[in-house]
């Protein structure tokens, strides 16, 4: 029997309930950054007891089922999260900084990708997703390469200032970024990177999300900024866990 989301070869989990939900629940989920039925949480304890620990590939492997059969999550998914391991393959990274951590996800697959020196910096708003993601890292055996700070660039400079203080964030510091938090501030924190001064020629930017829910002034910047600070690819894609909604990820080369 064909199930509802599953149909004409195509995966449609967005026609499941826990997808329906996360809609309902789409002005808690921009306030909080949680659905708000507790799924956050649910994935933490389905990875402790599902997930061999300290194997990064299998904690992924774990959270992409979970997110396939049990309830949708709003993190970068293993579709897009093939193109942000290119842009960590390509770029061999030192220090990455990653704007909206959720439940860590994404961290995972990148720090499976850094050298052993390297480290990654995560922003999130919600400090009770910071403490999932630093338990789920924890049970992946990253715990020691990637550090969560819970903040936002956009607070007068309070978190800026902690990188820089506390991280050693400095002068063309950063060669690579992952953007995937709040839509409306693409373009105003990566300006107030670039106001820093932290990126340096060659850096990348990858920022998901960008056509759905959209990110129309980071994308207009970008193209305006074509081969004169940035280079740019487009990536044609899918939102995450499914594959009938189209999605575009953004990576975006500084040329300084």
């Amino acid at each position: 029997m064909t199930r509802l989301s599953e149909i004409g070869g195509r995966r449609l989990p967005f026609l499941r309930w826990s997808t329906i939900r996360m809609v309902l629940g789409t002005k808690h989920l921009t306030t909080h950054w949680q659905v708000g039925d507790g799924r956050e949480e649910a994935l933490a304890a389905h990875v402790a007891g599902n997930a061999r620990r300290g194997d990064v590939d299998d904690v992924i492997r774990v959270i992409d089922d979970f997110c396939y059969h049990h309830s949708v999550m709003m993190n970068v998914g293993d579709e897009k999260g093939e193109i942000l391991d290119g842009a960590v393959r390509r770029v061999r990274p030192r220090r990455i900084l990653e704007l909206g951590t959720y439940c860590g996800y994404s961290a995972l697959r990148m720090a499976r990708l850094m050298a052993d020196d390297a480290r990654l910096y995560s922003i999130e708003f919600n400090a009770a997703n910071a403490d999932i993601a630093r338990r789920i890292w924890d049970h992946a055996g990253i715990a020691d390469r990637a550090t969560v700070v819970v903040g936002s660039l956009g607070d007068g400079g309070a978190t800026m200032d902690r990188l820089e203080a506390e991280h050693g964030f400095a002068a063309g510091s950063l060669d690579l970024v992952f953007v995937d938090h709040d839509k409306a501030a693409y373009l105003p924190d990566l300006q107030r990177i670039l106001e820093r001064g932290w990126l340096h020629p060659g850096s990348v930017v990858v920022a998901d999300n960008v056509k759905v829910p959209g990110a129309p002034a980071y994308r207009a910047y970008m193209r305006t900024q074509e081969c004169v600070t940035w280079r740019t690819v487009e990536h044609s894609t899918h939102v995450e866990y499914q594959s009938l909604l189209k999605d575009l990820v953004l990576e975006s080369e500084y040329l300084g």
